[in-house]
């Protein structure tokens, strides 16, 4: 490749990785913080509830990828040790694991919430809210045991002659052992998250199919009323197609490059530096996707408005 072609690569690396970061890093924090300011003076909702936790793991994502790549792309290299690396990657999973089960978490209960009053799903949403808490901490819990598996590798005996494999993300090296039990991982980590997946499409297929129905039951009154503006159920589908199609799209195309990373012994530069801008993807644009629809300023400027009147 000509070296005016690699400099302009090498240049559109760096702003892209600089853009996702900021961005990812203003967008989740703004979204947390609103949360936060709510639930010191109110009770959030349970919706609210698990956003907050979303908000919180891509915040991790965004500062345990974009931020070390942004340096490495800018030219700081390998300014982490072994125990550093594997910390940073830790933190990755631990965040993309919480980001997937909450993002489960959020799709069931939309679909449990907006569901016909004689379905039976309805029945158990009072159940479900009860225990909205107690899942979400349960899933930060397990995903933290889960993935100290990539400490367990640290106090492998260096002179073991078993083959490696070295993996240069840039800002530092890891060297990972054939010991590791791909199908232990395959079993903790890839299963459950292929299964929240097929959660979230299928709690989608059925808030989507919920509100067609809806829709075309209240179609009558819509159309006798003078107004360009689109329907409540139209608004709602399109929001939650946005926000689940765009995370469905984004994680499955991450975790297909990270299981080519990890399944191939030679690693081209392009696919390692590929891999992280589209693991950011989500997380730097989800935060804007959840503000158009679940943002809490609306009801912090009802409330200041209350108090002021008052």
């Amino acid at each position: 490749m000509p070296n005016h072609k690699i400099d302009l690569w090498n240049l559109a690396i760096k702003i892209i990785f600089l853009l996702q970061t900021t961005t990812g890093i203003l967008g989740n924090f703004f979204l947390l913080i609103q949360y936060l300011v709510y639930f010191t003076e109110y009770t959030l909702k349970h919706t609210d509830l698990i956003l907050m936790h979303l908000c919180g793991a891509n915040t991790l994502i965004v500062l345990s990828t974009g931020v070390p790549h942004t340096m490495a792309a800018f030219g700081l290299k390998q300014f982490l040790n072994d125990f550093g690396c594997r910390l940073i990657l830790y933190i990755q999973r631990v965040g993309r694991s919480v980001s997937i089960g909450t993002t489960c978490f959020l799709s069931v209960f939309q679909a449990i919430t907006i569901s016909h009053r004689e379905s039976c799903c309805n029945d158990q949403k009072a159940k479900v809210a009860k225990y909205i808490g107690c899942s979400i901490s349960l899933l930060w819990v397990l995903s933290m045991f889960i993935h100290l598996i990539f400490f367990g590798y640290i106090f492998l005996k260096r002179n073991s002659k078993n083959m490696t494999r070295n993996l240069n993300l840039g800002y530092c090296s890891i060297v990972n052992h054939v010991e590791m039990n791909y199908s232990l991982y395959t079993a903790l980590v890839m299963c459950p998250e292929i299964f929240f997946s097929v959660l979230i499409a299928w709690s989608s297929g059925y808030m989507i199919v919920i509100l067609y129905r809806h829709k075309k039951r209240v179609q009558h009154i819509h159309s006798s009323q003078v107004s360009n503006r689109k329907s409540p159920e139209s608004r709602a589908t399109q929001n939650i197609l946005s926000l689940m199609s765009s995370f469905l799209a984004f994680y499955s195309l991450s975790s297909i490059l990270r299981g080519s990373i990890t399944l191939s012994h030679n690693h081209s530069w392009c696919l390692v530096m590929v891999t992280p801008l589209i693991s950011l993807c989500f997380p730097t644009f989800g935060p804007f996707l959840l503000i158009n629809y679940y943002s809490v300023l609306p009801r912090l400027s009802l409330v200041s408005i209350r108090n002021t009147i008052h």
